[in-house]
């Protein structure tokens, strides 16, 4: 077992499907799905359990609990220019992750110093946890729903315990973005992902060596006063809701 940190949630997330999209596999419309989540996918699931422009979610490791199968399906996604194609994914099938994550201050948003309230966010982030998260969950793709439930990390047995290392390659890892890096690009990380005894270690975002630029991108401005609602009205709002 592992103690838990400073502002730290741990959950199971379960799905039939998960397409954590490989972006090799981008062009000719087919996806195919890595073998282990990215670190920025379970960042997408984190903030869909709670976030606020105000803080930063790091996700500190995932644990790999069943077999690694995959499934090819035939869809037929939208097209930009309207009606539908036809495209082949490959899907992960009967996924179950254990995840652990911590929030940071989001030091480039100084107009939100006053929502730095660290225990408010901590104990909305754990009501949010229990209740499935905020907004709908899904695993790297809107066409795979997720399903959230506390757990502690490391509890169980997993069919990669003991198994000894596998290393997946070259990997996205995530996205720099503006507001939290403060400049005005934003940039794709790759760095080498590597599974020990079902367990994968990430490297924080600042430690990640390799980098393509996208494009720029400005940043979206908040304020308490007009498009937020910070953690202490938020706190307020929960407990009129019951």
């Amino acid at each position: 077992m592992h103690s838990r940190g400073r502002n730290s949630i741990e959950f199971k997330v379960t799905g039939r499907h998960a397409l954590f999209t490989d972006p090799l596999t981008r062009m000719g419309g087919e996806k195919f799905s890595y073998q282990s989540p990215t670190y920025e996918a379970l960042k997408g699931i984190v903030k869909s359990i709670y976030w606020k422009p105000s803080i930063v979610w790091v996700i500190d490791e995932v644990r790999v609990m069943r077999r690694i199968r995959t499934q090819t399906k035939g869809t037929k996604p939208m097209k930009f220019g309207g009606g539908n194609t036809l495209a082949i994914y490959t899907f992960l099938t009967d996924v179950e992750y254990q995840v652990r994550a911590h929030f940071e201050w989001n030091e480039y948003r100084t107009e939100l110093a006053a929502d730095r309230l660290e225990g408010k966010h901590y104990s909305i982030a754990l009501r949010m946890v229990e209740r499935g998260g905020r907004q709908d969950i899904f695993l790297g793709t809107r066409d795979c729903q997720g399903y959230v439930e506390p757990c502690e990390f490391g509890s169980g047995s997993g069919v990669w315990d003991g198994v000894g290392q596998l290393d997946f390659g070259l990997m996205f890892h995530g996205f720099d973005y503006p507001d939290e890096t403060g400049g005005n690009k934003l940039q794709a990380r790759f760095w080498r992902q590597v599974m020990t005894d079902g367990v994968i270690h990430f490297d924080r975002p600042e430690e990640c060596k390799i980098r393509k630029f996208v494009r720029t991108m400005s940043v979206k401005h908040f304020a308490t006063e007009s498009n937020l609602r910070g953690a202490a009205e938020e706190a307020v709002h929960l407990e009129n809701l019951q």
